[in-house]
């Protein structure tokens, strides 16, 4: 449905883009939403995000990802076998840093602190907070700044550390491409996120269409990705609902919740470089591809950070889906048994 509130965020938003492109700045189409989205709603603005059309921005990378899935990728997986081992490690370890973190430097309950800790996705930790009783409007401030964070930091990063100047066109022009192939990819976009939906899989949005154009892939009739105009309509929209995620936040919240998902991410940030550099070292993956597989984002920013940097957008998505399925299969297990062996030390 279409409210003032979402119109007022699609302005906003567009100007964003119009005024980074103006200065030359980079990801103009991702962090110009995102940013003037988030001091928009600083300022007081009422402003929603886009609903399920944002949600459906999402399927166009999961097409992308899956589209990359290919006989060849399989190959390469038990290249990838050292590489996937460090991701329970890394998890392991942001998580134990955060719980600490949060739990004795910010004074947060057990639950939230865990929850916040945990580098899942963003729907998936609040849902699994509430159940576990955490403060859900914490979680929501703390995991939306994760992201938004990490989106506005790595292209800096990129550019700064490895001088890539996030020029790359994310995909072909579609008056370029056939139109038998934007068919498969409307069609593995629309019916994986339905189908996924249906059988209630997590990230369903993304993942529904990744394993559908995956599957096309595979059997050689989806060869190509989305063109560049849907990439940037998905940064668009992304950019958008991250900087939405702040309406309404009170200056009590700011510089309680806000501040210290900005302080936890200044130490993912530090985490990220070095699991890369060592994964680079120890010749697993070039640097930068390490850096993006281990940056603790959410799946569609890292794609689109990915296609922007021209990095190999397989390796990246396989680690980011390794971060995820272990987080959101584990924490609550974790979470359990924490809360048993609280219960017994009574």
């Amino acid at each position: 449905m279409l409210t003032w509130a979402r119109i007022l965020a699609l302005g906003v938003a567009a100007l964003g883009v119009a005024v980074f492109w103006l200065l030359g700045l980079p990801l103009p189409f991702l962090l110009g939403p995102l940013g003037a989205c988030l001091l928009a709603a600083l300022a007081g603005l009422n402003m929603q995000d886009a609903g399920r059309l944002g949600i459906g921005m999402r399927a166009i990378l999961g097409v992308a990802v899956g589209a990359s899935i290919t006989p060849e990728l399989l190959g390469q997986l038990p290249a990838m076998a050292l590489s996937l081992a460090l991701v329970p490690l890394f998890v392991g370890l942001i998580g134990t840093i955060g719980y600490v973190f949060f739990r004795r430097y910010c004074g947060y309950d057990p639950a939230t602190a865990y929850y916040c800790a945990m580098p899942g996705g963003f729907q998936d930790m609040v849902l699994f907070g509430q159940e576990a009783g955490a403060n859900v409007r914490t979680l929501a401030l703390v995991h939306a700044t994760r992201l938004a964070v990490i989106v506005a930091l790595a292209p800096f990063l990129i550019t700064g550390l490895w001088g890539v100047p996030l020029s790359n066109a994310p995909g072909e022009p579609a008056a370029d491409m056939a139109l038998d192939q934007i068919a498969l990819m409307i069609f593995a976009g629309l019916a994986g996120w339905g189908i996924a939906k249906r059988i209630g899989l997590f990230g369903a949005s993304i993942l529904g269409p990744l394993i559908l154009a995956g599957i096309l892939s595979m059997s050689g009739l989806l060869t190509t990705r989305p063109p560049a105009e849907a990439i940037i309509a998905a940064q668009f929209f992304i950019g958008l609902g991250i900087g939405a995620q702040y309406v309404g936040v009170t200056w009590p919240e700011l510089r309680r919740d806000v501040l210290a998902g900005a302080k936890f991410m200044t130490v993912l940030a530090v985490m990220t470089l070095i699991f890369a550099e060592g994964v680079a070292l120890a010749g697993l993956a070039p640097s930068l591809e390490a850096f993006l597989a281990f940056a603790p984002g959410g799946q569609a920013e890292m794609v689109v950070l990915t296609l922007v940097a021209g990095a190999d957008l397989a390796f990246v998505i396989t680690h980011h889906l390794a971060r995820i399925m272990l987080v959101i299969l584990g924490a609550p297990l974790v979470a359990h048994l924490m809360r048993d062996h609280s219960d017994s030390d009574k």
